[in-house]
């Protein structure tokens, strides 16, 4: 009994290992693209923000490929279960055969947080929009320190000094970015539009530094079992909510009228601005699903932490693809930036062996507290 007990542990922790890699690689990809595409959009005649930010998170019905393929599963299994429980007398779990999976509570917590995220995506694309690579790059990177400091607050994430190297190496890396912005006002922009860009960008990185441990409070005040189906489900209400808010903001700017003739005059074509719409708003679905992955497999500093280090990775895509010079100051942050997110995974395994040292001491062993 024991022997089975362990091997579903292994397979347990083995798929939430497997699950964690899956969620970081959908989260680099759309944190890399994802700035790359809405830049492109800007760059080429496209000026709603509003729109913009509706492609964020407007992607959404693709996330219901994967709820439906999780439902038929757990119908499959569900299946099986009962046949085996009514030969053995054994009740069965009846939240296998339900459609939604979500009770009210982590309903209305979602429809709160996918508010603040339809908040954050404008501000965000306002930043884009007006702001050099390298200035909004440098400002949403500290949305770092302020996830560990909410994280800090508001889940009780314990800080350990590997933890706090990896935020102040990140944010090193991230202020190193920025030694060049001196001076990178757009021409084609006022000192007033400028500033508000750069308060809107702040503004973007403080939200979302809250909105990160508040999806991890979700999961851990739900009262019932939060499964990778249920994070789904939690996902389709959030991006919802966000959608709708940046909707009412197309629909007071008239973003919806404007859309055909600023497909027209896109300067890369109509049918190349369309593409560029629909790739905006799959990528920056990668990007949302793999944050809300990694915070169920891992915690919401980690997520924060996996944007940061993804920062310079964004930069150097950038110079690929737009041009854009590569100074040294580049090279440095991405160092110090791999530097970091060594320095965290080292403190994550160091820790986990240390707790499995604890696990293996008969009592008698164990240290005793100091009191």
């Amino acid at each position: 009994m024991a022997e089975m007990m362990e091997t579903t542990k292994s397979k347990k922790t083995t798929m939430k290992i497997a699950l964690l890699i899956l969620n970081i690689i959908l989260l680099a990809i759309g944190n890399c693209a994802g700035p790359l595409i809405m830049r492109l959009y800007f760059l080429h005649g496209g000026k709603r923000i509003w729109f913009s930010s509706w492609l964020e998170t407007a992607g959404c019905p693709v996330i219901l490929i994967p709820i439906t393929v999780s439902y038929l599963q757990r119908r499959r299994s569900g299946t099986t279960t009962d046949h085996e429980s009514s030969t053995s007398s054994q009740p069965s779990n009846n939240d296998d055969n339900k459609l939604i999976l979500m009770r009210p509570p982590v309903f209305f917590a979602s429809a709160i947080i996918g508010i603040l995220t339809g908040l954050d995506n404008y501000l965000y694309a306002y930043g884009v929009a007006r702001l050099p690579v390298s200035t909004s790059s440098l400002i949403i990177a500290s949305q770092l320190a302020f996830t560990a400091a909410f994280a800090f607050l508001l889940v009780k994430q314990k800080l350990t000094s590997y933890s706090l190297n990896a935020v102040f190496l990140l944010t090193l890396g991230a202020v190193v970015l920025g030694l060049h912005t001196n001076g990178d006002r757009p021409d084609n922009e006022s000192a007033r539009q400028y500033l508000v860009g750069f308060l809107m960008t702040i503004g973007a990185a403080v939200l979302y530094g809250f909105v990160l441990p508040l999806m991890e409070l979700t999961y851990k005040r739900a009262r019932q079992e939060i499964t990778y189906a249920l994070v789904l489900e939690i996902q389709m209400v959030m991006c919802l909510f966000a959608t709708l808010v940046c909707t009412v903001g197309m629909v007071v700017n008239k973003d919806f009228q404007a859309i055909g003739k600023e497909a027209r005059a896109y300067t890369l074509g109509e049918g190349k601005y369309y593409a560029v719409v629909v790739a905006s708003a799959l990528i920056w679905q990668c990007f949302f699903l793999g944050a809300i992955g990694v915070i169920y497999c891992g915690s919401s500093l980690l997520s924060a932490i996996i944007i940061a280090v993804l920062l310079p990775v964004t930069e150097i895509l950038a110079v690929i693809f737009y041009k854009e010079k590569f100074q040294a100051e580049k090279g440095v942050s991405l160092a110090l930036s791999l530097w970091g997110f060594a320095s965290y995974f080292y403190g994550e395994i160091k820790n986990k062996k240390k707790m499995k040292k604890r696990e293996q001491l008969p009592e008698t062993e164990m240290p005793i507290p100091n009191p």
